[in-house]
């Protein structure tokens, strides 16, 4: 177990770079740093100096990648490349174009993110799979395939819909909660149920169809034959045998997104008001912060490796056959 975590965290260094040069690509062949200092200065009609000054104190006066003009080692790391992503590495975010720390924006911002997503994860996989498990247990009947032509219907329905729809009827028409904003503490609930519950509505068509396909996977295998044929009710089979054979799967998509729920949703928060890395993202994007982009992408493929990893570990808990060497 433990040999196989070092290989793993060995093997996403490579990704990391790679994942870092890729997103420092093409963020400067989309901006230069001059177009970055003029976005920053705000004004029209900025002058040479003035562009000047703000790339050196924000350190983007250097070459991208290689400085031909430096000696030895310097000529890789007298660079933007690497002044603004080697520190990365051991989690230092440095400062955004503005000048605030992006480790305490993200430290800030991760509990209005967790209060949407925890939630919504949580309730959504209950939901999720205990609709699936309906219509697996009334396969082949009317409600099977309402539920199915229920799900097929959602997924084809844009995620902007629910959360525009959402707001006109719940907040505009009706009243029942704010249509934007957030608080802390106990206050801040109606700021966050109408959120979650567009969320949960958002995740139904996909996820539940994808539960329903694993358990008829399941349903048809040969233990359960076994099980039905020993005098088993099929409310038994199903949660007994089928559902804990199908962890493996589940566990796929589930362990694999949880260390990813603090990232936060670009368009809920943005939408909502809501003070979230999702929202902070959105915000780097628009004013061109390279710091504050590459930061939140670097974290973004960080916890994504974590999330692959503790997946990995999962199964060995639910699967005694599976080990990790």
């Amino acid at each position: 177990m433990i040999a196989y975590l070092i290989r793993r965290i060995l093997y996403a260094i490579p990704i990391l770079i790679g994942v870092n040069l890729l997103t420092f690509a093409l963020f400067f062949v989309v901006n230069t740093p001059d177009d970055m200092a003029r976005m920053q200065l705000g004004v029209k009609r900025v002058t040479p100096e003035a562009i000047e000054k703000w790339k050196q104190q924000h350190g983007y006066d250097k070459p991208l990648l290689i400085n031909k003009m430096a000696d030895s080692s310097a000529k890789l790391t007298d660079t933007i490349f690497w002044q603004k992503s080697a520190s990365m590495f051991v989690l230092d975010f440095g400062f955004s174009d503005d000048g605030r720390s992006i480790s305490r924006e993200i430290v800030t911002r991760m509990g209005p993110s967790m209060a949407i997503a925890l939630p919504t994860f949580l309730i959504g996989l209950i939901f999720y799979v205990s609709f699936a498990l309906l219509m697996t247990l009334f396969r082949a009947t009317a409600l099977d395939i309402a539920g199915v032509a229920l799900c097929v219907v959602l997924m084809s329905v844009s995620g902007l819909f629910y959360i525009i729809g959402g707001q006109f009827l719940i907040s505009k028409l009706w009243h029942l909660v704010p249509i934007s904003g957030y608080a802390g503490g106990a206050d801040g609930f109606k700021f966050v149920v109408l959120p979650v519950v567009i969320g949960v509505i958002g995740g139904i068509g996909s996820s539940s169809r994808w539960y329903r396909t694993i358990f008829l996977e399941e349903i048809g295998k040969d233990y359960v034959r076994t099980a039905r044929a020993k005098g088993l009710s099929e409310l038994s089979v199903l949660f007994s045998h089928v559902l804990k054979n199908a962890m493996i799967p589940i566990l796929t998509g589930v362990v694999v997104v949880i260390p990813l729920l603090f990232m936060g949703s670009l368009l809920t928060e943005s939408f909502f008001g809501i003070p979230g890395l999702g929202s902070y993202t959105i915000d780097a994007i628009n004013a061109q912060d390279f710091s504050v982009v590459r930061a939140m992408v670097f974290l973004g493929s960080l916890l994504y490796i974590v999330g692959l990893i503790l997946t990995d570990i999962s199964y060995t808990l639910v699967d005694p056959r599976v080990r990790l060497q």
